[in-house]
């Protein structure tokens, strides 16, 4: 009960706080109904939060919600933890700014699926415990894994919680006329109270419910837009072209990647990125064997190939429609809040306040539960990866794993929180896809040759895995949306955008290479053990 007055105050300070600052005159109007439904539906995902806290006890049910859901909630909960702020706001945000090319992100989103549920879905979920270190680790050795992991882990999860704050943070500055900076604080801190409630059962049905209204509130979005065009896709594609500054242009490739091997690493870290995500590996121990596994990625791939497709259209009709209003627009001619409030801005102009206030609370609650996800994965590195299997070498107990758990949290906030200022100026779903090269150049490629090659060892792991994490995270910093955008630099040192052809290459070829060299007693131990766990991997489930 204290940790939901907790958030109440949070919450009442946030309303105070912005309407305050607006009637300042230094920010935007505050809408307030729109803010009425945003407090609403927060607190019913709190409600929600604070009485599966109560059933949240053991490490069981902290990581993996006592794994005790179905493959549809499952599958529903995977969706609303890839259905986040990078794909809502950021991929309608590139599709107005760049036209139909934005839609590489709609159909880079869908790719990955088949792979996870026909390759990696019940092999994952039978061999793991509580994380996809476990799996890694199954036969090769576990500290040097687990620590090498932990580093790989929390740069994924740290990048793609730089998208949910920057669009968290113009969200909460649209709704209550606070300045950028001031709404990430107060949203970080509402979301380390929020996240530290529920453990993966409270995050689990938070996820599933945002689901089903994201998916509600996105369709809905799109009739009022397609209405706009007498439900003519020809319409809005002539509309856009009209009024978009780029003409003809928006219907070209190359306005949004400019050169093959940019176009080739964001489609490996879309095809191999997803399968590397840490929070969507860990969500596949919540449910009791590899068939719910498979069962969970098939619902999850039609909900997001679903959505993806609704977002498109979302941005395409956009492009029309606030450029031939002009009022979503500042003085220099962009778009107030960036392009990753086009589809809020698109609310507002087609259903007023109330619709707006819908949308916002929906998006809102995608950011918090894409989150609550992200900071339990986290957490899990730090408690469980780190404390548990590497500190306490398998002797620390249960309570004191999920204490650190919840203190994990606070930090991963507050780290949050700084990256969501350093970074503001960045589009959301960009910044997703960083996170998406490492997963595919560090994690995918050292959990496929783990679970499919009997040659790999725990010199080639972290051999290659290291050299391709320094890879990916060196290339990312030295190229021009970090190089130049957020360090001020002239011109960047790495001339592409995405930095995943390079650095999987590395993490393969050394990993490889390394392990077919390693003569140690232990490579060999680790080679032999291949066959008992592949025997573990296809008959470890528990009986249908």
């Amino acid at each position: 009960m204290l940790r939901s007055k907790s958030l109440l105050a949070v919450l009442f300070l946030l309303s105070a706080v912005g309407a305050a600052h607006a009637q300042s005159g230094d920010g935007s109007e505050p809408q307030f109904l729109a803010i009425s439904i945003f407090v609403g539906f927060v607190l019913f995902s709190l409600f929600i939060t604070y009485l599966a806290a109560k059933r949240t006890s053991s490490a069981q049910e902290f990581y993996a919600a006592g794994s005790g859901l179905t493959g549809f909630q499952n599958g529903l909960a995977i969706a609303g933890d890839w259905m986040s702020a990078a794909t809502f706001l950021g991929m309608s945000g590139l599709v107005f700014i760049f036209g139909v090319d934005g839609i590489v992100y709609a159909v880079g989103a869908a790719i990955s699926w088949p792979i996870i549920m026909f390759v990696l879905a019940d092999r994952v979920r039978n061999l793991g415990k509580y994380t996809y270190v476990d799996v890694i680790a199954y036969r090769l050795q576990s500290t040097p894994v687990r620590i090498l992991l932990s580093f790989s882990g929390l740069t994924i999860v740290f990048l793609y919680m730089i998208a949910q704050m920057l669009g968290a943070g113009a969200l909460i500055q649209i709704l209550f006329g606070l300045p950028y900076e001031y709404a990430v604080v107060l949203v970080g801190l509402l979301m380390t109270i929020y996240v530290g409630l529920g453990g993966m059962l409270a995050t689990s049905w938070i996820q599933i419910i945002k689901a089903v209204i994201l998916l509600f509130g996105g369709t809905l979005l799109l009739i009022l837009t397609l209405n706009q065009f007498g439900f003519s896709f020809g319409a809005m594609l002539s509309g856009a072209v009209e009024q978009s500054p780029r003409g003809e242009g928006i219907l070209n490739a190359g306005n949004l990647i400019k050169d093959p091997i940019s176009a080739i690493s964001l489609g490996l870290a879309f095809l191999f990125g997803p399968a590397g995500l840490p929070h969507i590996l860990m969500r596949f121990f919540t449910v009791p064997n590899g068939r719910a596994a498979r069962a969970s990625v098939a619902y999850a791939s039609i909900f997001i190939g679903y959505f993806q497709i609704v977002v498109f259209l979302i941005g395409l009709g956009a492009i029309s429609l606030l450029f031939a209003n002009g009022g979503f627009f500042d003085e220099d001619g962009a778009l107030i809040g960036g392009a990753n409030m086009t589809a809020l801005h698109l609310s507002n102009l087609l259903g007023g306040e109330l619709l707006l206030g819908v949308v916002s609370a929906v998006t809102f609650a995608t950011i918090l539960a894409v989150v609550a996800g992200l900071t339990l994965s986290a957490a899990s590195v730090f408690s469980h990866d780190l404390y548990a299997s590497v500190i306490a070498n398998g002797e620390g107990n249960e309570k004191t794993e999920v204490q650190i758990s919840r203190i994990s949290t606070l930090v991963v906030g507050l780290i949050a929180i700084g990256l969501g200022l350093l970074f503001e100026k960045q589009n959301v779903a960009y910044m997703a896809t960083l996170s998406l090269a490492v997963a595919a150049s560090v994690n995918f490629v050292l959990l496929s040759l783990s679970l499919f090659w009997n040659g790999l060892t725990t010199r080639g792991a972290i051999v290659g895995g290291a050299l391709g994490l320094l890879t990916a995270i060196g290339l990312v910093i030295l190229s021009k949306p970090i190089w130049v955008d957020v360090f001020g630099n002239a011109s960047p040192i790495y001339p592409y955008a995405h930095p995943t052809l390079f650095s999987m290459s590395v993490t393969i070829v050394f990993a490889v290479f390394v392990s077919v060299t390693d003569r140690s007693a232990s490579a060999a131990k680790e080679r032999s053990m291949f066959a008992d766990q592949e025997a573990a991997s296809e008959f470890a489930a528990p009986a249908e």
